[in-house]
């Protein structure tokens, strides 16, 4: 191969989320202050800043009050505060509102603000290159770099332009090589290069599983009058049965439209089980279908979420560099809530590079950064709560919620409980076979309020090139129909969001077919296939959906 063109920064981070932009800013910030020179890039895989970006997105302004004190003046899209909060349970026909005085005090809305996590990325990629932070949208880094001391040296880029065949078109461009001093991971969950990492340098060695939601998100303009702008609700129970976790949320935001969404923890049994029906089916409900009546679906789109906690934490530092944000795992299960912690995680490994930078010589190992973690807000944020998901899954739904709302409410009152819960299995681990599975039959989409997910994906606005290499890799082809259709129903055609897995009768035999160009880089298949045959890599930079305000 030709020699690749090669750039040189101080640092390079992977990941233009909330992780990534913070710690370039922080970064920048810093050189400043101390008036030196630091160059940063920010590689970004989607089309541009905030275009693959998905969340609720209730936020606690904590770490942006931290980072840009006066982003408010600035002009941060950040501006519908929370007003209204309510929690229910629900069951098929009926909800039961939980007061506001019973439930623990973290779990109150109150001072933060429903917003785009996209949109607010695009405002700090903006503040970033102020800063002079060069950005890299449409670029995606494909392979990490090393040096001869086996320490972390940047990444190469993706390179653009080959064939499904892996060809060389006419109009194809190598991948750079971004050479820098650190690399900071900030992939977002279950990234490929934190993959990669991770295996290499044994940084789960003595972490817990990870463990994972899957989250659907919808944006709806509804009827006028039944808006009610900064109303936030959350709810737990049906459609979901009480061995799987998960539950719902609806916010109000600007301009007569809600954030509709839905999640359903990996950790679920039947192979059957349909995460996007399940949502499908939480529409229904009596407490949400009257909203949508005569309203519009405006977008769809999905992606998972970490929820292990600090249990599933990773080392979380490696030789040249670190992982922030969600490429580590740092969301509040119960306050389903992380982008202020990934923030702030970006912001201390920003902090602990600055420091090691000004030392006379170079320690590749930012040792400081784990320690700086722990002694922040960020660790106090997750430490509470740690129990709660474990609990979840032991318990059930009901069992865990009693015990979570005790473990959180003695937290709040000053009393730390002296154990922490253990995640006993992977999410891939916890399948039951087919034979042992109850089959699920779910209704027919009506095309007003529930819809089926090529409908869906259509308002994902996926942008994908058919004739590049397929960025969904199987280990071993045979395992799809010997063991994944033998033993589990083929899963994978219910528990990815976009029909990218469908198995399909050809010559007499089945086959696994695989829709590429539907995938919407949520990464269920990566963490929720029994066999772990799946391995999700991204695709040619800028491919994938292109979110506006998710």
């Amino acid at each position: 191969m030709s020699q690749r063109d090669q750039m040189q920064y101080d640092v390079v981070i992977v990941g233009a989320g909330p992780a990534g932009l913070a710690a370039a800013i922080r970064l920048k910030q810093l050189a400043t202050e101390q008036e030196r020179e630091l160059s940063v890039c920010v590689l970004e895989k989607g089309s541009e800043v905030g275009a693959q970006i998905l969340s609720g997105a209730v936020i606690d302004p904590i770490a942006l009050d931290e980072l840009i004190p006066d982003w408010k003046s600035k002009g941060a899209p950040v501006t519908t505060e929370v007003k209204q909060d309510q929690f229910l349970w629900l069951t098929k026909n009926r909800h039961y509102k939980i007061p506001s005085a019973i439930l623990p005090p973290l779990m109150n809305n109150h001072g933060n603000y429903i917003v785009s996590l996209g949109q607010l990325c695009r405002w700090l990629a903006t503040q970033a290159e102020e800063l002079g932070v060069d950005l890299f949208p449409g670029f995606n880094g494909s392979e990490i770099l090393y040096g001869d001391d086996h320490s972390v040296k940047g990444v190469i880029t993706g390179d653009m332009g080959v064939a499904r065949d892996g060809s060389h078109k006419n109009t194809f461009l190598a991948g750079i090589e971004l050479h820098a001093k650190y690399t900071l991971i900030a992939e977002g969950t279950r990234g490929s290069l934190a993959k990669s990492l991770e295996q290499k340098f044994y940084l789960r060695a003595s972490a817990e599983p990870q463990k994972y939601g899957l989250g659907f998100k919808e944006i709806w303009s509804i009827d006028p009058s039944h808006h009610s702008e900064g109303a936030v609700m959350h709810t737990q129970g049906w459609p979901l049965d009480n061995h799987t976790g998960g539950g719902g949320f609806l916010y109000h935001v600007a301009d007569n439209k809600i954030a509709l969404g839905f999640v359903v923890h990996l950790n679920y049994r039947n192979p059957y089980l349909n995460p996007f029906e399940e949502f499908q089916r939480f529409k229904t409900h009596p407490a949400i279908k009257p909203l949508l009546h005569n309203a519009k679906r405006l977008s769809y789109g999905a992606r998972t979420i970490n929820e292990g906690g600090v249990q599933s934490l990773p080392e979380l530092i490696f030789p040249g560099g670190a992982l922030i944000g969600c490429s580590a795992g740092f969301v509040n299960v119960p306050k389903i809530k992380g982008s202020h912690n990934a923030m702030k995680s970006g912001m201390l490994a920003a902090e602990t590079i600055i420091a090691a930078l000004a030392k006379d010589h170079y320690e590749p190992l930012l040792e400081a950064y784990p320690e700086k973690i722990r002694n922040s807000w960020l660790w106090k944020d997750l430490y509470k709560v740690r129990n709660i998901k474990p609990a979840l899954s032991a318990l059930g739904n009901i069992g865990g919620t009693l015990y979570s709302g005790v473990d959180m409410w003695l937290h709040s009152l000053g009393i730390n409980l002296p154990w922490t819960l253990q995640h006993k299995q992977a999410d891939h681990e916890t399948l039951v076979t087919a034979k042992d599975a109850q089959p699920l039959n779910y209704p027919a989409p009506d095309g007003k309020i529930t819809f089926d997910r090529l409908a869906s994906i259509y308002l994902a606005n996926i942008q994908h090139e058919e004739d590049q290499p397929v960025h969904l890799q199987l280990a071993d082809a045979e395992i799809p129909i010997e063991k994944n259709l033998a033993l589990y129903a083929a899963p994978e055609q219910r528990y990815c969001p976009a029909g990218v897995y469908e198995i399909i009768e050809q010559n007499n035999a089945s086959q696994l077919q695989i829709n590429t160009a539907n995938c919407i880089h949520c990464k269920a298949c990566d963490i929720k296939d029994p066999t772990q045959n799946i391995s999700w890599a991204p695709p040619q930079g800028g491919s994938g959906p292109y979110y506006e305000a998710m």
